[in-house]
């Protein structure tokens, strides 16, 4: 039966009222971080959980600390991680991890899950001295990973001030491909203050990778310095993974340091995705109990 417009839109407000109480409910119910908690990465449009498994540790010449646990135990990490509630896997071709993501989630429909992946540029890090253009390269990578696109393309390992103009080529060339849906956002990996500040202000990011912890271990520069570029980044509405959160493996036994570290990017509210190097099970489960006791407020 149809309703009087008045009833109508009284019976609307009231449902409306009662989701908005029902989320602060559920805030107040649950006052502390969630490791698995979806959200939105920047304007990518991309959804993503806030824990990121990346495959990286210790990675140069196609291969990393994942990768050398071979295809049997990496791929128990891949699939527990998602059974977990990870949702976002970090690679690129500079660790190798390319050819074991979707094996290992076989069965799970592809809209499930994120890739990151990344371009590398420079010289020495992979097999080869050429270095084609994005389109080749990226070409390359469906073909490795087993999928029709990826959601998240970067350039690797950005330092110079101007690497916007000394990549604006492959840039135009990922734009292009963004277009086509072969990949779905682009951004840039960063290892220098000046490589952030760039990116900070070039509207062809969407998303950077950067380092970030409250010890500057192995960071592009103090934390005082580097923390108002990332709040730059992330007032753009770019999105912002952080990486080093544990010191890259520097805090692994030090759990007093490594939980004030995942409270200070978490608090920080300038971190989306919290990338971290996991080369077990144990470790996802020690670090998301970490992530648990984290309360949520904001102290940027």
């Amino acid at each position: 039966m149809k309703l009087p417009r008045r009833t109508f839109l009284k019976q609307s407000a009231l449902g409306a009222g009662a989701l908005l109480l029902g989320a602060e409910f559920a805030s107040a119910k649950n006052p502390y971080f969630d490791p698995y908690e979806r959200l939105t990465l920047g304007e990518t449009g991309l959804k993503v959980s806030r824990l990121c498994l990346g495959t990286g540790m210790k990675g140069s010449k196609r291969q990393s600390n994942q990768t050398r646990l071979g295809k049997e135990k990496f791929s128990e990490l891949i699939r527990g991680a998602y059974d977990r509630g990870i949702r976002v896997y970090d690679l690129a071709d500079l660790y190798g991890s390319h050819p074991y993501i979707v094996p290992a989630l076989k069965g799970i429909p592809r809209d499930r899950y994120i890739l990151f992946s990344k371009i590398w540029f420079r010289p020495g890090g992979i097999p080869e001295n050429e270095r084609p253009d994005a389109d080749v390269v990226v070409q390359r990578f469906l073909k490795e990973i087993g999928t029709d696109y990826i959601d998240l393309v970067l350039l690797h390992c950005c330092t110079a001030v101007s690497w916007d103009t000394d990549l604006k080529k492959q840039m135009e060339i990922m734009d292009k491909l963004k277009q086509k849906g072969v990949i779905r956002a682009h951004g840039v990996s960063c290892h220098s203050m000046e490589a952030l500040e760039t990116a900070a202000a070039e509207p062809w990011v969407d998303s950077v990778h950067l380092r970030i912890n409250p010890y500057g271990m192995s960071m592009d520069g103090p934390v005082e310095k580097v923390v108002p570029i990332i709040k730059k980044i992330h007032g753009a509405k770019k999105g912002v993974v952080g990486m080093k959160i544990v010191g890259e493996g520097k805090l692994r036994n030090d759990p007093e340091k490594r939980q004030e570290s995942i409270k200070f990017a978490l608090q920080s509210g300038i971190v989306d995705v919290l990338n971290v190097g996991f080369e077990s099970l144990a470790e996802i489960d020690d670090f998301a109990a970490m992530v648990k006791k984290v309360p949520r407020q904001s102290v940027a």
